[in-house]
């Protein structure tokens, strides 16, 4: 799909844009270097953009900032992730970048995700929940009942792969989640499943989504696509397009499109799955505001479509009409 870059420039000459960042999650950093990133390539299309980087109130924050005609939204995790600087937008009925209300919380919830999920007839890895209010012991016997060791331990509503775990025994279930609860307070188990880690960019809403082509990610250091392969240069290996079968790629596709317009995202998303060492693509979750630093996927995703950086910021402003 091609961009008409100037009917979209046409559109926001005379509009005030502000770009937000920071916040207060644990993924400030990844936030921040995403904001600047998107910043200058706003400004590289003689855009007025100013950017507001998040300290601690972002309602106080935002409000000092204003007049603005429209947001450009990267604030990664809580609560520029989960649906409530979305609310507060709307309340403003200011017009924004990204998934809605409903589509960032649900985004956010990875049980309610899986659960949409399977409802759809996406496959997902099998999993059981650890609320806060259930018996820990209970879920990690029923855990180990329906699909054993290895398993991930992994927090409801974080991202960037922070507080994730592999664990091969009931020893280390039980200390990560020690070490883990009082900062997370719900989790899930989920059967790990060993194969390639993929993940796919999705842009466009509704009938005008569209995938972009597959990445395969290759940690060199990690069992698992954590933290630190994440955002550290050298870290992982990128495959790009994937080493799939064309039956395989087109059904990843399908499955990755059909998740981002099941959880009603808009504008763009990054889907991350994997596929089985039998060839079965599996879906884990959707990320609602992935990552745009020099290191992230979707940019890459984006390059490998024929889309350059700035072109795929000025698509994403686009979609804040949407």
């Amino acid at each position: 799909m091609k961009i008409d870059v100037e009917e979209i420039l046409k559109k926001f000459k005379d509009k005030e844009i502000l770009v937000i960042c920071g916040g207060t999650s644990s993924e400030r950093e990844v936030s921040l270097r995403s904001g600047r990133n998107v910043y200058k390539a706003l400004l590289k299309w003689n855009l007025n953009v100013r950017i507001l980087e998040i300290e601690k109130d972002f309602i106080s924050e935002i409000q000092k900032a204003r007049p603005f005609d429209v947001v450009f939204n990267i604030l990664h995790g809580k609560p520029g992730e989960d649906g409530t600087v979305q609310g507060f937008l709307d309340l403003l009925g200011v017009p924004y970048t990204g998934s809605s209300v409903l589509g960032s919380a649900i985004g956010m919830n990875k049980i309610v995700s899986k659960k949409i999920f399977e409802s759809e007839g996406i496959p997902t890895p099998p999993y059981v929940t650890i609320y806060h209010y259930e018996d820990f012991e209970e879920k990690l016997k029923e855990a180990e009942e329906k699909f054993g060791y290895p398993m991930m331990l992994k927090p409801k509503d974080e991202g960037s792969s922070i507080g994730v775990s592999i664990c091969r025994s009931r020893e280390e279930v039980v200390k990560n989640y020690k070490e883990n609860k009082e900062r997370f307070k719900d989790f899930f188990l989920e059967k790990y499943i060993k194969g390639k880690i993929i993940t796919t960019g999705i842009l466009g809403t509704g009938k005008r989504a569209f995938a972009l082509p597959i990445l395969e990610l290759r940690p060199l250091k990690s069992e698992f696509y954590d933290y630190t392969a994440k955002y550290t240069k050298g870290e992982t290996e990128f495959i790009l397009p994937a080493e799939l079968s064309p039956e395989l790629e087109k059904e990843v596709k399908r499955l990755s499109l059909k998740a981002h317009l099941a959880l009603e995202c808009r504008g763009f998303s990054r889907v991350d799955g994997l596929v089985s060492e039998k060839g079965e693509p599996y879906i884990l979750e959707v990320n609602t505001l992935p990552g745009m630093t020099d290191l992230s996927d979707l940019p890459a995703e984006a390059k490998a479509y024929g889309m350059s950086y700035e072109e795929l910021v000025l698509f994403i402003l686009n979609t804040a009409f949407d």
